[in-house]
């Protein structure tokens, strides 16, 4: 086995165990399963296809059935096969399954081609598995692959998510050295990494870049662009932005509207906020749970709790049902006024009505117990969140710790 073939097969194995899905019990069984039959690979390959579709929710990934019957009539699966798969199951999210599948095409001398290396890059950028990604990078043109602007741009976005903006850079130059010409989805990656940094004026200088050589910025160039100068608090500039690009003829959606209502929010403008809203029903633009949230979230977040439980126990007459960040946000809210009985009845409530808490909802409502010093009740709902598999966060267990820490600790600790 060549050595960039054995990389390969080493960060597969990295990203099977790094990544958590609900299908421990599915992997475990297949390489118990690799392990007693190792010299039939062609029968691996049948049941670790069979097993994904039998633990497999009902409607998801149709392609696995055609894959399983290619192979259970002779057929070998090459690369484009292979390929087509491993991406379906990326595209659910069932990341540990196409890792699998991946090893395995490797391990059956079905080499991988660029569109296999880009899923992975892809895959293991979007896991924040930076360094995994750059070593499936390089073993590519160790087996002689030229990357494409698909695997380039996988790159780049990772670094941006990593907040690695020079090395993000570093891989755009080098697709443009490659002769790749970037195109106004390649732009927004970056521009979108700046402004997640809050580097807007560079973000600024790269969105004028792309006009300068052609590119008409699309409504997620502006979308883009509009948050980031809400981030760094320029209210005005985003407007003037948002005016600009109706003018040149791109329509607001949805995702703008969000944009916009959560910048005036978080800059706590709730009546700007409030105007827009009304200039979004005026124009009958659909108002999901998200637009909600955003405006409930804003109200708790200037104390406007009566109009922020106004809202939220109106959802269902506006036809919407409140999810568990709709749950999350007044948990917090309640918690911050110091209404603990209330946020603990809310939680209480939250599976009667088809809605399980997560670990952000266990984590909200400890922190809240213990700024009130409320231990007793604390340990109640530290005990459901472990039992739940849920883990305390960097804030809840600072918080522990302190606690522990000072001489007000009681036996209920």
């Amino acid at each position: 086995m060549g050595k960039s073939t054995s990389s390969l097969l080493f960060i597969c194995n990295r990203l099977i165990i790094r990544v958590s899905l609900p299908f421990r019990a599915f992997t475990s069984h297949y390489c118990s399963t690799i392990r007693e039959n190792a010299k039939t690979p062609c029968q691996n390959g049948n049941q670790l296809l069979n097993s994904v579709r039998d633990h497999s929710k009902s409607g998801t990934f149709k392609n696995l059935d055609s894959f399983s019957e290619m192979m259970s009539k002779g057929i070998q699966p090459n690369v484009v096969t292979y390929s087509g798969v491993i991406q379906g199951l990326c595209n659910f999210g069932r990341w540990r399954e196409a890792s699998t599948l991946l090893n395995e095409m490797v391990q059956r001398k079905v080499m991988p081609d660029v569109q296999t290396f880009s899923i992975l890059v892809d895959t293991l950028c979007k896991e924040g598995m930076l360094t995994e990604a750059k070593e499936v990078f390089d073993v590519m043109i160790q087996r002689g692959i030229e990357p494409n602007k698909v695997t380039y741009s996988s790159l780049i976005d990772g670094y941006c998510l990593q907040n690695q903006m020079d090395e993000a850079v570093k891989a755009f130059n080098m697709m443009v050295e490659k002769g790749f010409s970037p195109d106004g989805f390649s732009y927004n990656i970056l521009v979108n990494g700046y402004c997640k940094s809050k580097k807007i004026d560079e973000a600024v200088r790269l969105f004028h870049e792309m006009s300068n050589k052609g590119m008409i910025p699309d409504v997620v160039n502006y979308n883009t662009l509009i948050g980031g100068f809400f981030k760094v608090g320029r209210v005005q500039t985003a407007l003037e932005l948002f005016n600009t690009m109706r003018a040149c003829g791109q329509h607001p959606d949805p995702q703008t509207y969000a944009i916009l209502l959560d910048g005036l929010c978080k800059n706590k403008l709730i009546g700007e906020a409030m105007a827009l809203f009304k200039e979004m029903e005026d124009k009958r633009l659909d108002h999901d749970i998200v637009i909600y949230n955003i405006l409930i979230d804003g109200f708790c977040n200037i104390g406007e709790l009566t109009t922020a439980r106004e809202l939220f126990y109106s959802l269902p007459t506006k036809g919407l049902q409140p999810n568990v960040v709709t749950y999350n946000i007044m948990i917090k809210g309640f918690c911050k006024k110091g209404l603990i009985v209330e946020a603990s009845e809310l939680l209480e409530k939250m599976d009667d009505k088809g809605c399980s808490p997560d670990d952000c909802t266990y984590n909200t409502i400890i922190q809240g117990l213990l700024q009130h010093g409320e231990t007793a009740k604390t340990m109640k709902y530290l005990k459901m969140m472990v039992d739940k598999g849920f883990s305390a966060n960097a804030t809840t267990a600072a918080m522990f710790i302190d606690l522990l820490s000072s001489k007000q600790v009681d036996e209920n600790i």
